[in-house]
């Protein structure tokens, strides 16, 4: 399963390169994916069946988490929708988008991509691997809605979804969690073995209670039912595909899926029949209410499935043998005729250019193959016989006429899904009058001809609602298997014989076309009677529903609440975001002590006595007068004039302090802050071009005694809470087993590079995930357009142009200057430095251009030898990175932007994914072999040359550390330097056509 996942997500990736290779026709590559997997997924009906498929493997072992997967007959029959109605969707694609519509890479690998994270979430037998591909499905819907990104709607209805379905997913982590710990195992299928025990146990059964609560929250809101109904019918915003694949087969599906999977264990819990047949009926009878008012044909579909997904979770979660077979034969008929009908609904907005059924008329004499198309999936929606529907319909109705349930739920139940039939009787009516009749007094709706591979999608959907109507056998041998585990479920959790009878203990029900003549016929007779009044009285309908109104709004709550998270956000940001920096300062250094010594009075921890500290190491007698240094700069920036000074005293500090690690053996931190802080500075200095260089008397004001007495309180707090920290241990250092682990388990010398890429390289990949979004962070505040856009050619740059100072009056002594400095023209022949001749004479300096000649490609290739032999020596991916950053930053200073470009060709995006991915590969690569997660192993061989080599696979990772590194200094510099670079010229050509405006005004006057 896992090769399934990787290969959907690999494919994703690449997704943008083959649009841009192939156009359109991509989506034909992209299908044959689902297509593939779905014949692999055939293959594997036989495993699934019997026993089931189980792979897993260790994710983070010290917590217990796996990535376990678990294919049987309910995984294997949802897979089989998402795959199969996933493949056609894509094809479908082909024809549906423009030759030229742009974004179409990222659309295609967004939709295989959540094909892929719908297949790990159906497959996944771990509750915390489930719900990582959950959120997964969540974003990529996010992404998915929002593809009409220029349309406010689209940006609303993806963020509205987003924020609905997150936050139910937020409740379900939470029960999950519950779930997990009063089981002792995160395993889906371990906890439903225990399930009947945790239920019958008063130690575990009110956590047990409150967690499928939480679940079912989760699942009710990405399966769209009261009160999160309103997301769906928004969501139609999306291209029509997104509807069909997300919309009706996969993405609200999934809630359907965790209450079928949980409903065998939890079902006899005090919440879970109260929460799923009252909310479920409820949004069943809402939806097919609201669909009878829509004018819009897609948005008649979208409430419907709001109803049918009501029903649906209805049906699976009242945890029978019976309801298990009538839910899941439902799920399969409901993908089928919804996700075809989504698929008509598109080609008839794509050849009219409307959905609007009051604009529609006589589309069935235009196209005779996409009406029978419709009509044939209609026809299934409504539960007609001979369709899919009327199986699967029949099916439910039996299951709850003999449901373990009260006679006053069992009779509400019964009535209020024969109600629920009725509407759907009359909103599949209504779509199709509204879709295809040829309406009175109404010219035929021009329709452009549809491309025979535009219409078969549906089409095979749609014929396959038919023959499941005709033939019901393979589905029910698909899902009969369900129904079985689900009574053998019942059977351990139920003790009353006439409950477990009724359960389905003993027998498990079929699917037929005919049941004969009983209570089932009778519901759906009736359902499809009082479903044809209401559609011949639709006028009288229409009217009535006006009057009445929308019985529940949820939206407009959702708005308020909105709306109301927003007015205090803006009350807060206008009380704590000032704009002054004392004041954030304040506050953030207030906190920082307040807490530490709160904490410290709170614990009672005692002070070291004077005999355990040392002031000064005996075996480093400089550390003192580093200190004194390191005093001395610090009070010089505070009584600095000038910015430049300022921030060169500040950097005196860091320098000093690497000394300091430096002095106590510490190379490796020595070393990266040595170059850090020659980075930060630099950038520093870069920020600074557009800031005043004079600075005011800081010293005074009204706020002096405060941010004296903040100064000093949080020094010492830090002074002492890490005094009481380091004479608090009472363990053994688990550093001391470092140096042993770096080696055996590592297979380094260097502890510290060893701990960041190996022991500790979770914290490492997080820390390199900050430092991309810190890059892109910057790379905003400064870029307004895309900042990835090239310079150009430089040979195109006449010599000298670039920061050419203007404006400066040729008789004063600066235009001397600046005249004799223009006066050494600037040689092409034998160039120090690429772009170098693009800066102006007075901005060029020979000598370092000369050094910067010298030492660049040293820097380069040290860089790489700190990066390689950091294992055993001091460096690594973090050192070599910065030299080379620090590299490229001479470049840019000695030949500007246009020598930073040649320098450094590759964008700084394609830096920092590349490094993140590098890393993320390191660590998935082992997973994939059967290890763990950033497992490295030791290569150990002999190379010609070389000799004896070993190579640790934790140098991968470091690899995609130097490279976000590199990425980030990249960024930095483009954004601080070349963006300012620009902005000052601009400046300068507007401040000297101003100055040259004057003059020719005053040499008019005169």
């Amino acid at each position: 399963m896992l090769p399934v996942l990787a290969l959907h997500f690999a494919v994703a990736a690449g997704a943008p390169w083959i649009f841009r290779r192939l156009g359109r026709a991509a989506f034909f590559l992209l299908a044959a994916v689902p297509a593939g997997s779905l014949v692999w997924l055939v293959l594997q009906h036989g495993a699934a069946y019997s026993g089931g498929v189980v792979e897993s493997w260790d994710f983070i072992p010290t917590l217990g988490v796996q990535m376990a997967f678990r294919l049987d007959p309910l995984a294997w029959v949802v897979c089989l929708l998402v795959l199969g109605v996933g493949s056609l969707v894509l094809l479908y694609c082909a024809r549906y988008f423009k030759r030229d519509d742009a974004g179409l890479g990222g659309f295609g690998g967004q939709m295989l991509a959540f094909a892929g994270a719908m297949f790990g979430l159906v497959a996944a037998d771990d509750l915390i691997g489930m719900f990582v591909f959950w959120e997964l499905t969540s974003v990529l819907s996010y992404l998915l809605i929002g593809y009409a990104n220029v349309r406010l709607s689209a940006r609303r209805s993806a963020l509205q979804a987003l924020i609905v379905t997150t936050a139910g997913g937020l409740a379900m982590l939470i029960g999950l969690v519950l779930l997990g710990h009063a089981a002792g195992t995160y395993r889906i299928s371990g906890l439903l073995e225990k399930a009947p025990a945790l239920v019958a146990d008063p130690a575990t059964a009110g956590a047990v209670a409150a967690g499928a609560v939480l679940v079912l929250v989760g699942a009710l809101s990405k399966s769209a039912l009261i009160p999160f109904h309103f997301w769906l019918p928004a969501a139609m915003a999306a291209p029509t595909p997104v509807s069909a694949f997300l919309h009706a087969a996969a993405m609200v599906k999934a809630g359907v899926y965790i209450v079928a999977r949980l409903a065998p264990g939890l079902a006899e819990t005090p919440y879970w029949q109260p929460v799923v047949l009252g909310f479920g009926l409820a949004t069943m009878l809402l939806g097919g209410y609201r669909s009878l008012r829509q004018t819009d044909i897609k948005l008649i579909l979208a409430f419907g499935t709001v109803s049918q997904l009501g029903f649906m979770i209805a049906i699976v979660g009242l945890g029978t043998a019976s309801a298990a077979l009538a839910g899941l034969a439902m799920v399969v008929a409901h993908a089928l005729f919804k996700a075809a009908l989504f698929l008509v609904v598109g080609i008839i907005d794509h050849q009219t250019g409307t959905r609007d059924l009051r604009r529609l008329s006589g589309v069935f004499r235009r196209s005779r193959a996409l009406a029978v198309t419709g009509a044939l999936a209609a026809a299934s929606m409504a539960g007609l016989p001979l369709f899919g529907g009327f199986v699967a319909k029949e099916a439910v109705f039996d299951a709850f006429d003999h449901a373990p349930l009260g006679a006053g739920w069992r009779d509400v139940m019964l009535i209020g899904f024969a109600l629920g039939s009725a509407l759907t009787v009359a909103y599949s009516a209504r779509f199709v009058w509204g879709a295809f009749a040829l309406k009175p007094g109404m010219p035929d709706t021009p329709f452009k001809p549809t491309p025979p591979l535009f219409v078969a999608p549906p089409a095979v959907l749609a014929l396959a609602g038919l023959v499941y109507g005709l033939w019901p056998g393979p589905v029910d041998s698909w899902v009969g298997p369900y129904a079985a585990d689900v009574a053998a479920g019942a059977a351990a959790v139920t003790h009353d014989a006439a409950r477990a009878a009724a359960a389905g203990i003993g027998g498990v029900p079929h699917l037929a076309v005919w049941h004969g003549v009983g209570l089932p016929l009778a519901f759906s007779a009736a359902g499809w009677l009082i479903g044809a009044l209401l559609f011949a009285a639709r006028g009288a309908v229409e009217r009535a529903q006006s009057r009445l109104g929308v019985p529940v709004d949820a939206e407009r709550g959702y708005r308020a609440i909105i709306g109301a998270t927003d007015d205090v956000a803006i009350w807060v940001t206008g009380r704590t975001q000032r704009g002054s920096l004392f004041f954030y300062l304040a506050v953030i250094l207030a906190v920082a002590a307040l807490v530490p010594i709160a904490a410290l009075l709170a614990g009672g921890a005692p002070l070291p006595g004077p005999d355990r500290i040392t002031l000064v190491d005996p075996g480093s007698p400089l550390t003192p007068v580093i200190g004194v240094a390191i005093v001395v700069a610090a009070l010089a920036a505070l009584r600095a004039n000038k910015r430049f000074l300022a921030v060169l005293m500040v950097s005196v500090t860091g320098y000093g302090i690497s000394l300091i690690f430096a002095l106590q053996g510490a190379p490796d931190l020595a070393l990266t802050q040595m170059l850090v802080e020659t980075i930060v500075l630099v950038a520093f200095i870069l920020g600074m071009r557009g800031l005043p260089p004079q600075l005011r008397d800081r010293m005074g004001g009204r706020y002096r005694v405060a941010r004296i007495v903040i100064a000093l309180v949080f020094g010492t707090v830090m002074v002492l809470a890490a005094l009481v920290a380091m004479d608090a241990r009472i363990a053994e250092p688990v550093s001391l087993h470092f140096a042993d682990l770096a080696y055996t388990g590592g297979g380094g010398l260097n502890i510290v590079n060893v701990t960041l890429v190996d022991l500790r390289a979770w914290d490492t990949f997080g820390e390199v995930s900050v430092l991309a979004l810190a890059a892109t962070g910057v790379a905003s505040l400064i870029f307004i357009r895309h900042s990835g856009g090239r310079l150009g050619d430089t040979a195109d740059v006449p010599t000298g142009s670039i920061g050419r100072m203007r404006g400066v009056d040729k008789r004063s002594r600066g235009g001397a200057e600046l005249a004799v400095a223009r006066t050494f023209a600037t040689i092409t022949r034998d160039a120090w430095l690429v772009a170098g001749r693009t800066l102006a004479p007075e901005r060029r300096s020979i000598i370092f251009e000369v050094i910067t000649r010298l030492i660049f490609h040293s820097l380069v290739v040290f860089s790489v030898y700190i990066l390689l032999a950091g294992h055993n020596f001091p460096g690594g991916g973090f050192g070599g990175g910065l030299l080379a950053g620090l590299a490229l930053t001479v470049r840019y200073l000695a030949g500007g932007r246009f020598e930073l470009h040649e320098a450094a060709s590759v964008g700084p995006g394609v830096l920092l994914g590349t490094g993140l991915g590098t890393a993320a590969l390191s660590g998935a690569v082992p997973l994939a072999l059967g290890g763990q997660m950033f497992q490295s192993a030791i290569v150990e061989l002999w190379l010609p040359v070389f000799g004896d080599v070993k190579f640790v696979t934790s140098t991968i990772f470091d690899i995609g550390v130097y490279l976000v590194v590199v990425g980030l200094v990249v960024d930095v510099l483009r954004s601080l330097g070349s963006r300012i670079d620009e902005q000052l010229e601009v400046g300068q050509k507007e401040g000297a056509g101003k100055v040259r405006r004057e003059r020719a005004g005053e040499e008019a006057a005169r």
